[in-house]
């Protein structure tokens, strides 16, 4: 078993400059980048430094999912034009959070016009070789608005759309604050997963008995929590990344493991987010290197 292990750059780290943040992955023993944009100047400090790219963001999602005809248009077209660049410098996965514009909107609809959308990019995305990766964050607090963060959602999309080419962002910490289980999805839809992230959520035993499944009325006690959960560091929550390693590896998942930092406790300082980098990469390693 020996997957590449990388990370999303989070603030602090990022402010370092590109060649500095890939210098010092490198060290720390990642593999990969997931970064923000795929541009020349990326590609080339990622391979003076010897790392590689995980993942690449996908622009103007929201307005993909624009009640406006006129916005989707433009925005497919934007995308469309994005991973052209990022084809042409060796770019493989597009990642997206699939959150519409207007917040408001009904799961159901948004998922009639991604119906209308999404089938032209996911055909753009097979001629340019480009995976997308949808992550399962389920939105904002109070309509939870994102396309693809339950079982459900993503069994219909995956249905209309059975192109590998239009997969999964598979993150397990999304799926444990929402009560899924992340086992039973990874084996579900284990042959649509485009990426990964390596993030956790720690349930909250008595503030899941002070407000339940809700996020708090008075304000979460920690940051990146709404009240009854909490994101973490790999290790420090609720996923046995044993399992998910060795189930990935039953899939033939040949893709890489990237950090996401969402945890209070190494967050707001460039020394907090490089103590988080290095003790989640030592407890991945345990099970994917």
């Amino acid at each position: 078993m020996n997957f590449n292990i990388g990370m999303r750059i989070p603030p602090k780290i990022g402010e370092t400059g590109i060649q500095a943040v890939a210098e010092w992955a490198v060290k720390t023993g990642l593999d990969v980048l997931d970064v923000p944009a795929l541009t020349p100047e990326v590609k080339a400090a990622c391979e003076l430094a010897g790392i590689g790219i995980g993942s690449v963001d996908a622009q103007k999602v929201g307005q993909l999912l624009s009640r406006d005809e006129t916005r989707r248009i433009e925005a497919s077209e934007a995308l469309k034009k994005q991973m052209n660049e990022i084809a042409s410098l060796g770019g493989r996965v597009l990642f997206a959070c699939l959150v519409p514009e207007d917040l408001t909107l009904p799961r159901a609809a948004g998922f009639e016009i991604w119906k209308e959308t999404f089938p032209e990019i996911v055909k753009h995305a097979e001629r340019t070789g480009i995976f997308i990766a949808i992550e399962g964050w389920p939105g904002p607090a109070p309509h939870y608005p994102t396309l693809g963060c339950t079982p459900e959602m993503l069994r219909a999309m995956f249905e209309a759309i059975p192109s590998k080419h239009f997969g999964l962002n598979y993150d397990p910490s999304h799926l444990v604050r929402l009560g899924i289980d992340y086992i039973r999805a990874l084996s579900e839809f284990g042959e649509r997963i485009n990426h990964c992230h390596g993030k956790d959520t720690e349930i909250l035993t008595d503030e899941l008995y002070e407000c339940g499944i809700l996020p708090a009325t008075f304000g979460a006690k920690y940051g990146f929590s709404e009240g009854s959960w909490r994101y973490t560091i790999p290790g420090h929550g609720d996923v046995d990344w044993g399992k998910v390693a060795v189930r990935l590896e039953q899939l033939g998942y040949r893709g890489a493991v990237s950090i996401e930092l969402e945890d209070h406790r190494y967050w707001g300082s460039l020394e907090a987010e490089r103590q988080g980098i290095e003790k989640a990469t030592a407890h991945l390693k345990q099970f994917f290197k």
